[in-house]
């Protein structure tokens, strides 16, 4: 499972014109889902997430999570995160995993760091989608829950 993560002051968005999911501060999170993904990649990334520390504290030290600020997630569900971009010029996304097992474990994923505290606002998971976002910093982070990088 991949998410780019980034934290943001302000972000939501839009499916067909009407806004799905809003949230103030926090993370902005867009979701792959890869074939080889289980229901422990997701554990892995809802704890990652909820307890990344890039938010500052009173010293301006980015030393603060979600969890510590009361900060929001909007998690967006994005296959192309598994394109593979390496041969000719359209993407191949062989590695994503078929819509319905995905959709399953997106969803896992948001249930799991709303478990942990964390107030979740969510896309529509096969919709063309809108999203704005304020990147706060910039900080953004990609995370790989088969740690390859």
């Amino acid at each position: 499972m991949r998410a780019v993560v980034q934290r943001v002051k302000r972000a939501k968005v839009t499916v067909e014109g009407k806004t799905k999911g809003k949230i103030d501060a926090g993370f902005v999170v867009l979701l792959g889902v890869g074939q080889e993904d289980t229901e422990e990649d997701a554990k892995y990334l809802a704890e990652k997430i909820a307890n990344l520390r890039v938010f500052s504290d009173d010293q301006g030290k980015m030393n603060m999570s979600l969890l510590d600020k009361g900060y929001s997630v909007l998690a967006i569900s994005q296959f192309t995160l598994y394109g593979d971009c390496r041969k000719g010029r359209r993407p191949g996304f062989g590695d994503a995993m078929p819509p319905d097992e995905a959709d399953r474990l997106y969803n896992k994923f948001v249930q799991l760091i709303e478990n942990l505290g964390v107030t979740v606002a969510t896309g529509q998971f096969q919709a063309e989608m809108d999203v704005e976002l304020i990147n706060h910093g910039p900080v953004t982070m990609l995370l790989d829950s088969k740690k390859n990088f």
